[in-house]
């Protein structure tokens, strides 16, 4: 029994080891390591739930919940991938990671309840769909947000022209901050590039107008 048990968080480890590896190539947060002991620990307290209060049933006046572990786990591991969610360059990072942190807790769950084919599988649709998800389909594809710093010629209207030339692109400008120098306007923009804009269209449209630029 005890083998048998050994083996399920063993298994639970090495579902968690082959999700945490295609992270790992992502170079995400979240790498084989932790995904192993999250997949091997959720196993084995899923086991506890299970099996280590078998000396205390039939006692009068008991009663027992073994789902009680098992929804500790789950919140357990919610703290644990909120903690990898981060904000960079307007954009979220690490949802897809924590949500796998997640997961992998499930599949140690399940595995570690003996679950093994459901385990397994959902770990190996897992990875199915990272790789396939991840490729930059037309129709999965959304649009890109950029910080871009430009300094202009300083002329009369130069901003409502430029903002009216991005209109006609296609791209949404989120916010913009500017700064008037003696020759020259230095303008921030937070844009969104829909479908068919890109910064190239951008800078052969205006090139005349546009001293530097830089990009975050």
């Amino acid at each position: 029994m005890d083998i048998e048990l050994l083996l399920r968080v063993l298994i639970a480890g090495i579902c968690g080891v082959l999700i945490g590896f295609e992270r790992k190539n992502r170079m995400k947060e979240a790498g084989v390591r932790t995904h192993y002991v999250v997949a091997a620990g959720a196993a084995l307290m899923i086991i506890i739930s299970k099996y280590g209060f078998q000396d205390q049933i039939g006692w009068s006046n008991l009663s027992l919940d073994p789902s009680r572990i098992a929804a500790g786990v789950v919140s357990g591991v919610g703290f644990l991938g909120a903690g990898m969610i981060f904000m960079q360059k307007q954009t979220v990072k690490g949802l897809t990671t924590a949500a796998g942190i997640w997961a992998t807790a499930g599949i140690g769950m399940a595995v570690g309840a003996g679950m093994y084919f459901i385990g397994i599988a959902v770990t190996l649709l897992l990875l199915l769909g990272q790789i396939i998800l991840h490729g930059r389909y037309s129709w999965l594809t959304s649009p890109k947000t950029d910080t871009v710093t430009l300094v202009l010629k300083r002329e009369e209207g130069i901003i409502d022209r430029f903002l009216d030339r991005l209109e006609e692109l296609h791209v949404s400008v989120l916010g913009f901050e500017a700064e008037c120098r003696d020759e020259e306007i230095e303008l921030e923009l937070t844009v969104q590039f829909k479908s068919g804009a890109n910064l190239e269209t951008l800078l052969s449209s205006m090139n005349e107008d546009i001293k530097r630029m830089k990009v975050e």
